[in-house]
């Protein structure tokens, strides 16, 4: 059953500081260009989905879609099928939260496993979690529990909830601040970090907090503000991810293990409306410079490196939804940094959630409305 209930609350106080070592680069920020888009069209797949939030290929064709209301869809041959799947866990369907984002087992395959994030009532209130399941025609079978938020709140804000698997078999997994800005800070509190976990939910030895007694083990990496974008080099393996910003700021980072990313002690974003600095400024010792950032926010969702041969002039790009400014923001790099920011598709299909690179070389993206739609980008030769 499907619980609505939305409360939203912000605190904004000071946290405690924890001092790593850094990768080495310095942040930056590039005037974007608004590029032609003569060289693709937008192909509508399917409509009619609500509020979609993630999506995943199957093997055999078909595309598994999230909606955050709770439902889990399957499209195949570009119909929507009208019947949801069942057996999801109980969802709380709140502000932000609900079910959230969608990944499949690297080898699926072979064993069938599929994971979902979603928002459930824990201790202190709701929080993220992360289970899988094995898909049995329109049933969900099987199903485990990996992961629950340690602490949970009243609050619909900040769930993160993107999943990713590296090259080695790691599940990651994004988590919020909730919308408390100190808890990012906080290595007891699952909040405003990036989990790491072994498949089946065991914690790696090899995690950077693992034999230290402050801290949760799942943790991989913490001071993150709202990350709701994940995806894996497709060149080096390296895991990128990216997070909003509050008015202004929205960041793009290289994710490295133990490293403090800064909310809220630094951040080029300032408070919402009245314009004031958040924490100590943009930067301090300890704490890692974005790759890149945005002001002002673009609202970023769902991200995408293309690696494939459709559209060759786009290889190697990073390809970022916009909520905010409602289009699609690709990133060129030169030897690992940004080097320029084409926005594409301004005012066409509205908030733009996910963005999938499809096993056929073509890009997915989800809309993020009541009605909201599948599409797909084709070259126009």
């Amino acid at each position: 059953m499907l619980l609505q209930n939305t409360l939203l609350f912000r605190i904004a106080v000071f946290p405690m500081l924890f001092l790593t070592a850094l990768p080495c680069f310095s942040s930056q920020r590039l005037e974007p260009v608004y590029g032609e888009e003569s060289g693709f069209r937008v192909v509508t797949l399917v409509e009619g989905l609500e509020h979609p939030w993630g999506l995943a290929f199957l093997p055999d064709g078909r595309i598994m879609v999230t909606e955050r209301p709770g439902r889990l869809r399957l499209i195949k041959d570009g119909k929507l099928d009208p019947t949801p799947v069942s057996g999801l866990p109980e969802i709380i369907a709140s502000g932000q939260g609900g079910l959230l984002d969608i990944a499949l087992h690297p080898d699926y395959a072979q064993n069938g496993w599929l994971y979902f994030s979603y928002v459930a009532f824990g201790t202190g209130g709701m929080g993220t979690r992360v289970a899988r399941a094995r898909l049995d025609g329109m049933q969900l079978k099987e199903l485990e529990v990996l992961f629950r938020q340690n602490i949970g709140s009243m609050s619909g804000r900040h769930f993160g909830s993107r999943l990713l698997f590296d090259r080695a078999g790691f599940l990651y997994i994004t988590v919020g601040d909730r919308g408390d800005q100190r808890r990012a800070q906080r290595l007891s509190d699952h909040a405003g970090s990036v989990i790491r976990l072994h498949d089946d939910g065991r914690v790696p030895l090899d995690n950077p907090f693992v034999n230290q007694a402050d801290a949760v083990p799942e943790i991989f990496s913490f001071g993150h503000r709202n990350p709701q974008g994940m995806a894996l080099h497709p060149r080096t393996g390296e895991v990128w991810v990216h997070e909003h910003g509050p008015q202004g700021g929205d960041e793009l980072n290289l994710l490295r293990a133990g490293q403090n990313y800064g909310w809220p002690v630094i951040t080029y974003g300032v408070e919402y409306g009245i314009g004031t600095q958040i924490g100590e400024g943009t930067h301090k010792p300890g704490m890692v410079q974005p790759n890149y950032y945005w002001v002002p926010s673009i609202a970023p969702s769902g991200m995408s490196f293309y690696n494939g041969d459709r559209f060759p002039q786009w290889r190697g790009s990073l390809f970022i939804g916009s909520l905010k400014f409602r289009l699609l923001t690709r990133l060129e790099f030169t030897g690992g940094e940004v080097v320029k920011e084409e926005r594409l598709l301004r005012g066409t299909l509205g908030r733009i959630r996910d963005v999938r690179t499809g096993p056929d070389g073509l890009l997915y993206l989800l809309t993020d409305e009541s009605n909201g739609r599948l599409v797909r980008l084709e070259p126009n030769s």
